[in-house]
């Protein structure tokens, strides 16, 4: 099962490396990681998504997170009370031929062009992973020269008032 943990930092420099070690030193893949400045201009946020299949797991992170001295603040984002997206460039070839059939692609993904050769194109398209995912199964058959990803990033949702 997959779980996007957020974490808030000190913004000093090895802090990432740090908490990468802490994870690879107990056995347990990043998924992905995003890291940039917070709100707070000491800080920065890191979105680490990790496969934890038990609760325990997850806690046992969440723990071993904090005994790092620069982490101030550790969050489990469940998936239904957070907004996920993620950020993808793919550069597919794009003939004459094929660059319209491209676009309207692009256009029904909601997606940008933003760079164009004689040859290929590179797509800018940011959503959830599966948005993501099928905009490249569709794209594939025109050949993908290079995807770079983000990975995911996410935050809570401010919960609705109650009503009266």
């Amino acid at each position: 099962m997959q779980h996007i943990i957020s974490a808030l930092v000190v913004n000093h420099s090895g802090v990432l490396s740090r908490v990468a070690g802490l994870f690879s030193r107990r056995g347990y893949n990043i998924e992905s990681i995003a890291v940039g400045r917070s709100e707070e201009p000491d800080l920065s946020r890191m979105i680490i998504v990790v496969e934890a299949e038990e609760e325990q797991v997850l806690e046992q992170i969440e723990k071993q997170l904090y005994k790092l001295i620069d982490v101030v603040k550790v969050n489990d984002l469940p998936v239904k009370e957070s907004v996920e997206r993620e950020l993808a460039l793919i550069k597919v070839n794009a003939g004459s031929q094929s660059r319209s059939e491209i676009m309207q692609i692009v256009d029904i993904f909601r997606a940008k062009i933003v760079d164009v050769s004689s040859r290929a194109v590179i797509i800018e398209i940011t959503g959830g992973f599966e948005k993501i995912e099928a905009f490249i199964a569709l794209l594939k058959p025109y050949g993908i020269r290079e995807i770079v990803r983000t990975g995911q990033i996410a935050m809570m949702r401010t919960p609705k008032k109650s009503e009266k």
